[in-house]
């Protein structure tokens, strides 16, 4: 006879395959009749730094866009500070966290609209936060992006110095200008050749 701290209460979320990110995390993006306190804008009118459109994919093994996957970002804002509490983010328009699904762009990408962040200490490099959540993934992966217009201070960021040179490409989004509008491209690979590289956090 189990006594009452061996009672099986069952798994929980984390330890279960899902996905119930659509329906619990993201439900007005996909329809639901729920309210969702976080979405794919960061930075509201007013915030700090330079307008960016952060966009991506999240990559299976076989090289295939994922189409349920869940990405979550935290970061700074152009000067490499956060909001201290509610009424500051609204008072600077900067939210510092946004979350997205992949199953409502016609290319599963994940698309964020920030601004660029500033370094929050230093000899840190400005960077963006990341955990991705994913169909079958019993816990949830963490990783950085990266700037590849911010060689000098890449190259004195003690964490991406920590990985391999051959794979801190992985971390690095690509700059491209389009109709005067910045852009970051970041995919995710999962597994493969490709892997990017995540943390152990």
């Amino acid at each position: 006879m189990m006594s009452a701290l061996e009672t099986n209460f069952g798994q929980t979320p984390s330890q279960t395959v899902g996905p119930y990110f659509a329906y619990g995390l993201t439900a007005t993006q996909y329809g639901y009749p729920f309210d969702q306190p976080f979405d794919a804008t960061v930075a509201l009118d007013g915030a700090r730094g330079e307008r960016i459109r952060l966009e991506g994919r999240v990559i299976d093994g076989d090289g295939n866009p994922i189409n349920d996957a869940l990405v979550e970002i935290s970061q700074p804002d152009g000067t490499g500070a956060y909001p201290q509490s509610v009424d500051e983010a609204n008072e600077i328009g900067f939210r510092a966290f946004g979350r997205t699904g992949t199953g409502t762009d016609a290319q599963n990408r994940f698309v964020f609209h920030t601004v660029k962040p500033g370094a929050e200490a230093e000899g840190s490099a400005p960077h963006i936060n990341v955990i991705v959540l994913m169909r079958g993934m019993l816990l949830h992966a963490f990783t950085r992006i990266y700037f590849s217009d911010e060689t000098e201070a890449n190259a004195k960021d003690a964490v991406l110095q920590s990985v391999p040179a051959e794979r801190r490409k992985t971390l690095v989004a690509e700059r491209s200008v389009v109709g005067g509008a910045v852009t970051y491209r970041f995919d995710i690979h999962m597994q493969g050749a490709a892997e990017t590289v995540f943390f152990d956090v």
